[in-house]
């Protein structure tokens, strides 16, 4: 084949393109929506051997064979979230639009590193960042940038609260010379629910995972207030110099939302940075029946939201916006070959220097062509019909005897535990639901997710699915009670 063959932009690579679009297409469509398994049940080892073949031959087999070959090695073997008994993990099924927007994202290849290389894709970012700013309250000042989902947000967020402090209270500025000398003072607060990240971006920030000071969570999941006054208080007699607190709404395991409104008070009071993490629970602003649940969020000074969630978006895609768009200054810089001073005078819109990406996807695309297409409305009823199921398998769990549920779902996420009888010990009810998941996970049938719960193995549903039914939900449950009848039964009720 010739390079006229191989890239869009001459007619015969045009058809190489449709071709290649359709086969791979029927693909997807073969492998994806088998209602019996979300998963093959293949091991590690076994995938191993599906692939045990040359990586880079050298000769190639021709594009549409090559398709098929993927079509049998990876797609056939993958876990599809879009079978409604893929309940693990926050990963949703990708809505069509979404999957629409991911072709053009890809063939156009814009790069949002500079206008000239993305000018209609730079422009719209800035329109969905000013729009999403909107749904969240923030005021005119609010300005954000798309990022590859809430791990990067949180570590941009907390980059910039660091720096700022760091200027105001060292005289220091952390982009020029490096952090001071009372850096190993900086603490960071956050609930002990709080995602992994917090303490990952203290890790990457050069603060050190010691720096998050985590406060215990009430009966409800959330962060209580009555313990962080307690650690605020203390952190006040000591050389600990607090600058950042953590809200998050919607927390991995149990989907918990922290009294964002009295968390933004204490952030004033003590001069925080108030962050909040609403990778999971931020589509809620959506739902005019749930955007209560996260009151208080238009006051922080940071709030990450991520569109591979409940905005059922294909990965990655997420945002990070400020109440203040001038804190990005904190982090600004131009490069004389992408976004030199004078652009910045002649007014041409500059992304780069609010993002710690260069070469950069144009995301904003994909919730850009879903909110035409579905309309703010559509999308809280995708939201708001997942809640539902949750509240519908919580009672389903409730009503099994063989079960128990651990808290009442605030979001679509369900925690429980398999205990056909109830005089098991915390170790042996670990160690049998430990074991139902890698059977459950085995056998294919169903797919949940594992997580510990005041040290005992749990289970969990995460559902995302607008799809889902409560039937469908009963069937994992069934399929969870067989494998864990199984697994009892082998393991001598695993005495």
């Amino acid at each position: 084949m010739s390079a006229d063959d191989l890239f869009l932009g001459t007619g015969a690579g045009a058809e190489t393109y449709r071709k290649a679009m359709r086969r791979a297409t029927e693909a997807v469509i073969e492998c994806v929506g088998d209602d019996q398994k979300p998963y093959s049940g293949q091991s590690p080892d076994e995938l191993a051997e599906l692939f045990a073949g040359p990586v880079i031959p050298e000769t190639g087999s021709g594009l549409e064979a090559a398709i098929d070959i993927v079509a049998e090695s990876v797609l056939e073997h993958s876990v599809d979230p879009s079978n409604p008994r893929c309940a693990a993990h926050l990963q949703c099924p990708p809505l069509i639009s979404g999957l629409a927007a991911e072709v053009m994202v890809a063939a156009t290849n814009q790069s949002l590193d500079s206008f000239d290389q993305a000018p209609a894709a730079t422009v719209l970012e800035q329109r969905v960042v000013d729009a999403l700013s909107g749904e969240f309250d923030l005021p005119a000042s609010a300005d954000g940038v798309f990022t590859s989902g809430g791990t990067q947000s949180n570590f941009q967020a907390l980059l910039l609260a660091r720096d700022r402090y760091c200027s105001r209270t060292f005289g220091q500025t952390v982009q020029a010379t490096g952090l001071p000398a009372e850096a190993d003072s900086l603490r960071i607060l956050c609930s002990d629910g709080a995602h992994f990240t917090a303490k990952q971006a203290a890790h990457h920030l050069g603060l050190g995972e010691d720096a998050v000071v985590t406060v215990a969570t009430d009966e409800n999941r959330r962060i209580d207030l009555a313990a962080l006054d307690a650690v605020l208080a203390d952190l006040e007699t000591s050389d600990a110099e607090p600058f950042a607190l953590v809200g998050t709404a919607g927390t991995t395991d149990f989907g918990s939302i922290d009294p964002l409104s009295a968390l933004a008070d204490r952030a004033t009071v003590h001069d925080l940075w108030f962050h909040v993490d609403a990778a999971y629970g931020g589509a809620l602003a959506f739902s005019d029946d749930y955007a209560s649940l996260l009151a208080g969020i238009e006051r922080a000074d940071s709030v990450a939201v991520d569109f591979h969630k409940l905005f059922y978006q294909p990965i990655s895609c997420g945002a990070l916006l400020l109440r203040d768009g001038g804190e990005f200054e904190w982090m600004a810089r131009n490069a004389a070959y992408l976004n030199p001073e004078a652009h910045d005078a002649a007014g041409v819109p500059n992304l780069v220097a609010k993002s710690v990406q260069t070469t950069r996807r144009f995301d904003a695309l994909k919730p850009y062509l879903t909110f035409r297409a579905l309309g703010r409305s559509g999308i809280a009823k995708l939201v708001e019909d997942t809640l539902a199921l949750a509240d519908e398998a919580a009672s389903l769990i409730e009503r099994a005897p063989d079960f128990e549920l651990i808290c009442d779902p605030t979001l679509n996420a369900v925690v429980f535990r398999y205990q056909p009888d109830a005089g098991m010990s915390d170790d042996m009810v670990s160690r049998l639901n430990a074991a139902v998941r890698e059977r459950l996970l085995a056998d294919g049938r169903a797919i949940a997710a594992r997580t510990e719960v005041d040290g005992v193995t749990s289970l969990k549903f995460t559902l995302l699915n607008p799809t889902a039914t409560t039937a469908d939900v009963a069937g994992m449950l069934d399929a969870i009670r067989e494998c864990g009848q199984r697994v009892a039964a082998e393991q001598g009720a695993l005495a």
